[in-house]
Protein backbone atom coordinates (compact mmCIF):
# COMPACT_ATOMS: atom_id res chain seq x y z
CA UNK A 1 0.00 0.00 0.00
CA UNK A 2 1.84 3.40 -0.98
CA UNK A 3 1.94 5.34 1.80
CA UNK A 4 4.97 7.43 2.31
CA UNK A 5 7.96 6.44 4.63
CA UNK A 6 9.36 8.47 6.93
CA UNK A 7 11.60 9.86 4.43
CA UNK A 8 9.58 11.18 2.01
CA UNK A 9 7.26 14.10 1.73
CA UNK A 10 3.05 14.31 1.79
CA UNK A 11 2.42 14.99 -1.92
CA UNK A 12 1.08 18.54 -1.88
CA UNK A 13 -1.32 19.77 -4.32
CA UNK A 14 -2.40 23.51 -3.25
CA UNK A 15 -1.23 25.85 -0.80
CA UNK A 16 -1.21 29.63 -0.02
CA UNK A 17 -1.08 31.62 2.61
CA UNK A 18 -4.49 30.58 4.49
CA UNK A 19 -4.59 26.32 3.30
CA UNK A 20 -2.57 23.30 2.23
CA UNK A 21 -4.23 20.59 0.34
CA UNK A 22 -2.34 17.25 -0.14
CA UNK A 23 -2.76 13.76 -1.57
CA UNK A 24 -3.39 11.96 1.07
CA UNK A 25 -2.13 7.89 0.38
CA UNK A 26 -4.53 5.36 1.07
CA UNK A 27 -3.85 3.62 4.88
CA UNK A 28 -2.53 7.00 6.66
CA UNK A 29 -4.47 8.56 9.38
CA UNK A 30 -5.74 12.12 9.44
CA UNK A 31 -4.75 11.97 13.27
CA UNK A 32 -4.38 10.01 16.36
CA UNK A 33 -7.30 7.64 17.47
CA UNK A 34 -7.99 5.78 19.87
CA UNK A 35 -9.45 3.38 17.32
CA UNK A 36 -5.96 2.68 15.64
CA UNK A 37 -4.10 3.23 18.71
CA UNK A 38 -0.86 1.25 17.36
CA UNK A 39 -0.13 3.86 14.72
CA UNK A 40 2.48 6.05 14.98
CA UNK A 41 2.23 7.89 11.63
CA UNK A 42 -0.08 10.43 10.83
CA UNK A 43 -0.74 13.10 8.41
CA UNK A 44 -1.31 15.98 10.82
CA UNK A 45 2.11 15.15 12.16
CA UNK A 46 3.68 14.44 8.98
CA UNK A 47 2.72 17.68 7.38
CA UNK A 48 3.16 19.79 10.38
CA UNK A 49 7.24 18.51 10.09
CA UNK A 50 7.17 19.22 6.26
CA UNK A 51 6.40 22.61 6.28
CA UNK A 52 7.72 23.28 10.04
CA UNK A 53 4.84 25.03 11.54
CA UNK A 54 1.27 24.23 12.75
CA UNK A 55 -1.71 22.89 10.86
CA UNK A 56 -4.83 22.04 11.38
CA UNK A 57 -7.27 19.53 9.56
CA UNK A 58 -10.23 21.16 8.24
CA UNK A 59 -12.00 18.08 7.34
CA UNK A 60 -11.30 14.12 7.47
CA UNK A 61 -10.82 11.15 5.24
CA UNK A 62 -11.30 7.66 6.60
CA UNK A 63 -7.77 5.86 6.89
CA UNK A 64 -8.33 4.03 3.94
CA UNK A 65 -9.33 6.22 1.50
CA UNK A 66 -6.59 8.99 -0.27
CA UNK A 67 -7.10 11.87 -1.94
CA UNK A 68 -7.39 15.12 -1.51
CA UNK A 69 -7.03 16.76 2.35
CA UNK A 70 -7.42 20.26 3.36
CA UNK A 71 -5.48 22.11 6.36
CA UNK A 72 -5.66 25.62 7.61
CA UNK A 73 -2.73 27.12 8.71
CA UNK A 74 -4.18 29.60 11.26
CA UNK A 75 -7.57 29.16 13.64
CA UNK A 76 -9.58 32.40 11.39
CA UNK A 77 -9.10 30.12 8.06
CA UNK A 78 -9.95 27.07 9.55
CA UNK A 79 -13.38 28.57 11.15
CA UNK A 80 -14.26 29.98 8.05
CA UNK A 81 -13.78 26.87 5.92
CA UNK A 82 -15.01 24.57 8.08
CA UNK A 83 -18.53 26.45 7.71
CA UNK A 84 -18.40 25.98 4.45
CA UNK A 85 -18.23 21.98 4.85
CA UNK A 86 -21.08 22.30 7.57
CA UNK A 87 -23.27 24.09 4.83
CA UNK A 88 -22.88 21.99 1.83
CA UNK A 89 -21.21 24.88 0.04
CA UNK A 90 -18.02 22.60 -1.38
CA UNK A 91 -18.09 20.40 -4.51
CA UNK A 92 -17.05 17.37 -3.53
CA UNK A 93 -15.96 14.31 -6.97
CA UNK A 94 -14.32 11.09 -5.58
CA UNK A 95 -14.32 7.79 -7.60
CA UNK A 96 -15.47 3.83 -6.42
CA UNK A 97 -15.01 0.53 -7.52
CA UNK A 98 -17.98 -1.02 -6.86
CA UNK A 99 -19.49 -4.52 -7.17
CA UNK A 100 -22.32 -5.42 -10.07
CA UNK A 101 -23.26 -3.27 -12.62
CA UNK A 102 -24.80 0.26 -11.25
CA UNK A 103 -27.29 2.20 -13.19
CA UNK A 104 -26.19 4.71 -15.42
CA UNK A 105 -26.56 7.46 -13.50
CA UNK A 106 -28.48 7.85 -9.87
CA UNK A 107 -29.14 9.93 -6.74
CA UNK A 108 -29.10 8.56 -3.32
CA UNK A 109 -31.29 9.90 -0.87
CA UNK A 110 -31.06 8.18 2.31
CA UNK A 111 -30.73 9.19 5.91
CA UNK A 112 -27.95 7.93 7.74
CA UNK A 113 -28.36 7.36 11.63
CA UNK A 114 -25.41 9.22 13.62
CA UNK A 115 -22.84 7.28 15.00
CA UNK A 116 -22.69 6.60 18.71
CA UNK A 117 -19.63 8.42 19.69
CA UNK A 118 -20.78 11.75 18.03
CA UNK A 119 -24.28 12.08 19.84
CA UNK A 120 -23.77 15.05 21.93
CA UNK A 121 -26.88 14.62 24.37
CA UNK A 122 -30.29 12.66 24.48
CA UNK A 123 -31.74 15.08 22.63
CA UNK A 124 -29.45 14.39 19.32
CA UNK A 125 -31.07 13.72 16.32
CA UNK A 126 -30.84 9.99 15.41
CA UNK A 127 -31.07 10.11 11.65
CA UNK A 128 -29.57 12.81 9.47
CA UNK A 129 -30.60 14.29 5.49
CA UNK A 130 -27.98 12.79 3.29
CA UNK A 131 -27.26 12.71 -0.19
CA UNK A 132 -25.22 11.12 -3.08
CA UNK A 133 -25.15 11.88 -6.91
CA UNK A 134 -23.28 9.09 -8.78
CA UNK A 135 -22.86 8.66 -12.25
CA UNK A 136 -21.01 5.11 -14.25
CA UNK A 137 -17.76 5.80 -15.55
CA UNK A 138 -17.48 2.06 -16.94
CA UNK A 139 -18.33 -1.28 -16.18
CA UNK A 140 -16.57 -4.91 -16.93
CA UNK A 141 -18.06 -8.50 -16.67
CA UNK A 142 -15.19 -10.86 -15.74
CA UNK A 143 -15.34 -15.11 -15.91
CA UNK A 144 -14.51 -15.25 -12.04
CA UNK A 145 -17.24 -17.35 -10.05
CA UNK A 146 -18.40 -15.54 -6.78
CA UNK A 147 -21.50 -16.84 -4.88
CA UNK A 148 -23.67 -18.74 -7.36
CA UNK A 149 -23.05 -16.77 -10.16
CA UNK A 150 -20.72 -17.90 -12.88
CA UNK A 151 -19.23 -14.56 -13.31
CA UNK A 152 -18.00 -10.81 -11.26
CA UNK A 153 -19.37 -7.87 -12.09
CA UNK A 154 -18.00 -4.54 -11.36
CA UNK A 155 -18.16 -0.77 -12.21
CA UNK A 156 -16.39 2.29 -11.66
CA UNK A 157 -18.36 5.36 -10.47
CA UNK A 158 -18.06 8.83 -9.90
CA UNK A 159 -19.51 10.02 -6.39
CA UNK A 160 -20.60 13.98 -5.47
CA UNK A 161 -21.82 13.55 -2.43
CA UNK A 162 -24.07 16.77 -1.46
CA UNK A 163 -23.99 16.34 2.07
CA UNK A 164 -20.75 14.93 4.35
CA UNK A 165 -21.71 11.85 6.85
CA UNK A 166 -20.06 9.44 8.58
CA UNK A 167 -19.61 6.80 5.80
CA UNK A 168 -21.73 7.94 3.52
CA UNK A 169 -20.34 7.04 0.36
CA UNK A 170 -19.55 3.79 1.65
CA UNK A 171 -23.10 3.19 3.58
CA UNK A 172 -24.94 4.71 0.64
CA UNK A 173 -23.44 2.11 -2.37
CA UNK A 174 -24.61 -0.62 0.23
CA UNK A 175 -27.63 0.42 0.34
CA UNK A 176 -28.07 0.16 -3.31
CA UNK A 177 -26.53 -3.34 -3.71
CA UNK A 178 -22.90 -2.19 -5.04
CA UNK A 179 -21.19 -1.79 -1.86
CA UNK A 180 -17.22 -0.34 -2.46
CA UNK A 181 -14.28 -3.11 -3.29
CA UNK A 182 -12.27 -3.61 -0.20
CA UNK A 183 -15.00 -1.97 2.58
CA UNK A 184 -14.51 -4.60 5.20
CA UNK A 185 -17.21 -2.42 7.28
CA UNK A 186 -20.48 -1.88 4.88
CA UNK A 187 -19.16 -4.08 2.19
CA UNK A 188 -19.45 -7.66 0.39
CA UNK A 189 -16.20 -9.82 2.24
CA UNK A 190 -16.58 -12.49 -0.61
CA UNK A 191 -15.66 -9.49 -3.58
CA UNK A 192 -13.34 -7.95 -1.23
CA UNK A 193 -11.48 -11.67 -0.88
CA UNK A 194 -11.36 -12.37 -4.54
CA UNK A 195 -10.14 -8.75 -5.31
CA UNK A 196 -6.83 -9.36 -2.50
CA UNK A 197 -6.28 -12.72 -4.30
CA UNK A 198 -7.20 -12.40 -8.04
CA UNK A 199 -5.26 -9.29 -7.91
CA UNK A 200 -3.19 -8.72 -4.72
CA UNK A 201 -5.13 -5.40 -4.03
CA UNK A 202 -5.73 -4.91 -0.82
CA UNK A 203 -7.70 -1.35 0.44
CA UNK A 204 -10.69 0.62 0.17
CA UNK A 205 -11.11 1.57 -3.17
CA UNK A 206 -12.17 4.68 -2.90
CA UNK A 207 -10.46 7.80 -3.56
CA UNK A 208 -11.56 12.02 -3.37
CA UNK A 209 -10.68 13.23 -6.35
CA UNK A 210 -11.94 16.67 -6.64
CA UNK A 211 -13.23 19.46 -4.21
CA UNK A 212 -14.27 22.94 -5.38
CA UNK A 213 -14.92 25.84 -3.11
CA UNK A 214 -14.70 29.60 -2.99
CA UNK A 215 -11.55 30.62 -0.73
CA UNK A 216 -13.34 32.42 2.07
CA UNK A 217 -10.11 34.49 3.07
CA UNK A 218 -9.51 35.91 -0.68
CA UNK A 219 -12.62 35.14 -2.36
CA UNK A 220 -10.97 33.14 -5.38
CA UNK A 221 -12.67 30.44 -6.58
CA UNK A 222 -10.30 27.05 -6.49
CA UNK A 223 -10.94 24.04 -8.45
CA UNK A 224 -7.82 21.07 -6.77
CA UNK A 225 -8.23 18.07 -8.81
CA UNK A 226 -6.26 15.03 -8.45
CA UNK A 227 -5.56 11.90 -10.06
CA UNK A 228 -6.13 8.20 -7.84
CA UNK A 229 -3.25 6.93 -6.76
CA UNK A 230 -1.35 4.38 -9.07
CA UNK A 231 -2.83 1.54 -7.34
CA UNK A 232 -6.03 2.24 -8.17
CA UNK A 233 -5.08 3.32 -11.41
CA UNK A 234 -3.81 -0.07 -11.91
CA UNK A 235 -6.63 -1.57 -10.84
CA UNK A 236 -9.10 -0.26 -13.48
CA UNK A 237 -6.06 -1.28 -15.97
CA UNK A 238 -6.29 -5.09 -14.32
CA UNK A 239 -10.11 -5.17 -14.18
CA UNK A 240 -10.50 -3.67 -17.86
CA UNK A 241 -12.62 -0.64 -16.07
CA UNK A 242 -10.25 1.80 -17.23
CA UNK A 243 -11.06 3.29 -20.76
Amino acid sequence: MPTPTSEENLQIVYQDSHYVAINKPPGLLVHRTNIDFHEKRFALQLLRDQLGRQVHPVHRLDKATSGILIFALNEESLRLLKLKFESGEMRKEYQAIVRGFSPDEGTINQPLKRPKDTRRDSDSIDYQEAQTNFETLSGVELPLPTNKHETTRYSHLLLKPKTGRWHQLRRHLASINHPIIGDTTHGDNKQNRLFLERYGFRRLWLAATRLSFENPMTREWLDIKVEPWADFEKALQVTGLSK
